[in-house]
């Protein structure tokens, strides 16, 4: 009697770049490259976040169209190099191929949405995910390399239209859509997919996002989001979770459980995996 197999189970899994999927504030970074000191940088964000004037998360986009410091430092290839300079959480591209396909029965479409411009993300993530997965701010530029034109904002609920779009052209349905996000941008978009009863994580313990989410999870490894997904969707116990990061060379050396997960994993010594990937524990 031949086999039946199980239907795959299809996920969208979103997530915001800056400071969710890296350590700092891509528009920080821009800014210091260009010599624009960080507190000035953080001055005139705050003042536009105060004015509400933009979208939260766009104020990078305003101040790269309008203010004058930035219209006439900024060039096209100034955005690559804040790119290569982003220091990207680890195992990054390790979550993308589990993501893929690491996780017996379920299969997760990874996607990229944030507010900081598009030519840093690809930049930053150009071995790690393709253009089309990454859904940024885009800007046209002149012959000089000046942003001449904003063409979308994805901060705010620009993200919504960018998942809702998203989910129509993936056929996902609306319970089964994840979305990863860490600050102040990222609250229409959680308060969207909850609503639709899809999934939510916090990246950060803001009040204003870690209130929103489902479940908050701290940690400077991207795998870190894996726990929550691996828990509450596909249904694992704690034993099985931390199983099966071993099998894959990590350890989760702390694991707080209170109301945030705290976590510390680290790469095991090479000489430890065996030749399936999985780890020797023999030698102790």
């Amino acid at each position: 009697m031949q086999e039946t197999m199980a239907a795959v189970k299809e996920y969208l899994l979103a997530s915001d770049f800056d400071q969710t999927l890296s350590f700092h504030d891509s528009g920080m970074i821009l800014s210091e490259l260009v010599g624009i000191p960080a507190e000035q940088f953080e001055r005139k964000t705050g003042l536009l976040a105060q004015q509400n004037l933009v979208q939260q998360g766009a104020e990078l986009a305003y101040l790269l169209i309008h203010d004058h410091e930035y219209r006439s430092r900024v060039r096209q290839e100034h955005l690559t190099e804040t790119g290569k300079r982003v220091r990207l959480k680890n195992n990054l591209p390790q979550l993308r191929h589990i993501l893929q396909n690491g996780i017996e029965g379920y299969t997760f479409a990874f996607h990229v949405i944030s507010a900081a411009p598009q030519a840093v993300i690809e930049s930053a993530l150009a071995t790690i995910l393709p253009a089309e997965q990454i859904h940024g701010t885009k800007f046209t530029f002149d012959r000089a390399g000046r942003v001449e034109s904003l063409v979308r904002a994805t901060a705010g609920y620009g993200k919504v239209t960018t998942l809702d779009d998203l989910q129509a052209r993936l056929r996902v349905g609306a319970d089964r859509i994840i979305y990863v996000g860490d600050g102040s941008s990222d609250i229409h978009v959680m308060l969207h997919v909850n609503r639709r009863d899809g999934y939510t994580i916090a990246a950060s313990e803001s009040k204003q996002i870690a209130q929103i989410a489902k479940r908050t999870v701290s940690s400077e490894n991207a795998l870190s989001i894996l726990v929550p997904i691996l828990e509450e969707i596909v249904g694992w116990s704690p034993p099985r979770i931390r199983a099966f990061f071993e099998e894959h060379g990590l350890l989760i050396r702390e694991w707080d459980r209170s109301r945030t997960d705290w976590l510390e994993i680290v790469q095991v010594a090479p000489e430890r995996v065996g030749p399936e990937g999985f780890v020797d524990v023999s030698s102790g």
